[in-house]
């Protein structure tokens, strides 16, 4: 009896270990994918340098590596500003460092020249007195230099400085607090005069600066969704679980976003899921897509909304994970389902994976937002406001900032929820 007890025990052991190192290696898996895909290789996920479809093409042999039944590629094809080369400032003889002391907007046109600059009164405006100096000859062809926020309040004035017409100045410069960040979601167009970003010590007082900036628009540039089956018992319905795989790319030749938070984490953690229900046979049948095109506005998940690979009307819930690479220990959430919520909020209570989930309004600031605008039952997880979220949209997105407190226990709570909806 007691030589039974021990081979018992020792069976419960080698059990334990197992579980324990699989556990171990998920983790594991879902730290190298986020180092993978936030390393120089994919030089920011962005278009000027084919990127994105490197990434989508890393994440296809990931896919197939855990065990899916079926893995497509969804193509499209959007336009988009890029800035690929020269990006240089210098004011007054003084160099600025892309990404880290000026960025540009994503649909500005290049600049190359030395400019004058007018400081906008800001303390004593007058749009009248503005205009008016800027129509003199010593100001032609100038570079306005105004606090973001303050020309955003009185838009109405400085969208004639920044568009083509209304005014001969050459461009703006619009200060912010650091860190600078940098944006795609208005790059479908070269709009208007060039837009530069500059930290909130910008000088000044200088007279001049000189900048040599090129852009290159990509028009009908090719993208895909990397899209993955695992096949549950039943195929009446599915259960879709998205996050995007691109980020911003470059700004010049020497400088890429790494977006380890956005979207590395997320993208990295689907993958992770598909390996989970590649061994663990689901209900229901399982879809994994990984969307590009979203810091584009959304574009790829628009795209699948109006060509899904199962009808939309067959989806019981879609769980888009975004930017979860955090420590916040509220978890922050979007939907548009209050029984699914209420399951979430339930399980996370009983379980104690989060302190909290915190709802917000719906917005269309990730791939879940085009599904629920066609009624499927969605939400969002974005892990807001913890360590790394300054770094959102800045350079410093990066594997060396990256965090993993959210990954475990969004896996188990995300899991949980599928077995009891």
């Amino acid at each position: 009896m007691k030589k039974l007890l021990l081979i018992a025990l020792a069976f419960i052991f080698v059990e334990t270990q197992c579980i324990t190192s699989l556990q171990a290696q998920d983790l594991a898996h879902y730290k190298q994918i986020v180092k993978e895909l936030s390393s120089a290789k994919y030089q920011g996920r962005g278009y000027a340098y084919g990127g994105a479809n490197k990434a989508g093409k890393y994440l296809l042999k990931e896919y197939k590596k855990a065990g899916v039944d079926e893995v497509i590629c969804q193509s499209f094809t959007i336009d988009i500003n890029t800035f690929p080369s020269k990006m240089e400032m210098s004011v007054d003889g003084r160099k600025l460092t892309p990404g880290v002391d000026f960025s540009m907007r994503e649909y500005s046109p290049g600049v190359r020249g030395t400019y004058k600059l007018y400081y906008v009164d800001t303390n004593n405006y007058n749009a009248e007195k503005m205009f008016a100096d800027l129509a003199k000859p010593e100001y032609k062809d100038c570079f306005v230099v105004c606090d973001f926020w303050f020309s955003y309040r009185h838009y109405q004035d400085f969208k004639k400085i920044w568009g083509k017409e209304g005014c001969t100045n050459a461009g703006m410069i619009q200060t912010w607090e650091p860190l600078l960040k940098f944006y795609k979601a208005y790059g479908e167009k070269v709009m208007g005069k060039p837009v530069i970003w500059a930290t909130s010590d910008f000088p000044k007082d200088v007279q001049s600066i000189t900048v040599n900036i090129e852009n290159k628009f990509l028009k009908d540039y090719e993208l895909f969704n990397v899209i993955a089956k695992v096949e549950g018992k039943r195929h009446d319905s599915c259960f879709v679980f998205t996050a995007h795989y691109d980020h911003l790319g470059n700004l010049g030749k020497k400088v890429f976003y790494a977006g380890a938070n956005d979207n590395a984490s997320g993208t990295a953690a689907i993958v992770t899921l598909a390996a989970y229900y590649a061994k663990n046979q689901p209900e229901y049948d399982m879809y994994f897509i990984a969307f590009s095109g979203e810091d584009a506005n959304l574009r790829g998940s628009e795209w699948y909304v109006d060509h899904p690979v199962v009808p939309l009307s067959q989806i019981k819930f879609l769980i888009n994970i975004d930017m979860i690479g955090d420590n916040n220990p509220v978890q922050y959430v979007e939907t548009n389902s209050d029984s699914g919520f209420a399951l979430f909020d339930k399980i996370n209570e009983q379980q104690h994976y989060f302190k909290g989930l915190n709802r917000g309004e719906l917005a269309g600031n990730s791939d879940h937002y085009p599904f629920t605008e066609k009624g499927v039952p969605s939400i969002l997880f974005e892990n807001e406001s913890g360590d790394a979220f300054q770094y959102y949209h800045t350079i410093h997105d990066d594997w060396e900032h990256a965090v993993f407190d959210t990954y475990e226990p969004l896996f188990k709570l995300v899991r949980d929820f599928v077995e009891k909806y």
